[in-house]
């Protein structure tokens, strides 16, 4: 199986920074997509960013020129590097990948854990 571990999230203050990390390990043949999706207190889980393998990035209206989504493919990791943040983007972040298992060749999407970041006014 493979597993997602994110890191990096935090309490801040708004107009500032944050950089999150998510590394996917496992037994992996390989990454396709991955991405970053939120879910706020009383809301659904929303997409903010997308990359594929081959760095075609896609995000939210909301984050757009604020943040910017990359990956290392040697690592099999994605980050997601959050500037100017506002209140509104205090929520639980999960990342997510597709991945095509080694032993059984098939693709399955996968989560992380979800790590918080909160951003004070």
């Amino acid at each position: 199986q493979a597993r997602l571990v994110e890191s990096g999230g935090g309490l801040v203050q708004a107009g500032g920074s944050l950089r999150l990390s998510c590394a996917a390990s496992g037994r992996i043949f390989s990454v396709n997509a991955m991405g970053w999706y939120r879910q706020a207190p009383g809301k659904q889980r929303e997409l903010v960013a997308t990359i594929t393998s081959g760095g075609s990035t896609n995000y939210a209206d909301s984050v757009k020129g604020r943040f910017t989504i990359s990956r290392d493919n040697a690592k099999n990791t994605v980050y997601l590097q959050m500037d100017s943040l506002k209140p509104e983007d205090t929520a639980v972040y999960y990342c997510n990948a597709d991945i095509m298992n080694i032993d059984t060749m098939r693709w399955n999407g996968h989560w992380g854990q979800g790590t918080q970041v909160s951003v004070s006014s």
